[in-house]
């Protein structure tokens, strides 16, 4: 069973950083598009950015030049790092994992828990 677990979320000031972790297991994490979702108090959950099985990259405009997605293939490990945070930046952050099977064109789509990250002065 596919497991994805967050990590680093938390409480920064306006224009800090932090650095979130999502950790896949139960899978091959390297044959996974994984990606990074948020979800506001009120608003509906938002694409922030994902990497390809091949590194290829997509940002939301409201966190081009200040986000920054990554992932560590030995590590089953995508990383999410946030710099110059503002405080519209707060939501919960969610990690993504998916795939489309080759023969059998079934979707396979995870969902982490979500870590709270709270920008606030």
């Amino acid at each position: 069973q596919v497991q994805l677990v967050e990590s680093g979320g938390g409480l920064v000031q306006p224009g800090g950083s932090l650095r979130l972790s999502c950790a896949l297991s139960g899978s091959i994490f390297s044959i996974y598009a994984m990606g990074w979702y948020r979800q506001a108090p009120g608003k509906q959950r938002e694409l922030v950015a994902t990497i390809t099985s091949v590194r290829s990259t997509n940002y939301a405009d409201s966190v081009k030049g200040r986000f920054t997605i990554s992932r560590d293939n030995a590590k089953n490990t995508v990383y999410l790092q946030m710099n110059s945070l503002k405080p519209e930046d707060t939501a919960v952050y969610y990690c993504n994992a998916f795939r489309i099977g080759v023969a059998t064109k079934k979707e396979y789509d995870y969902w982490g828990q979500g870590t709270q990250v709270t920008v606030s002065s």
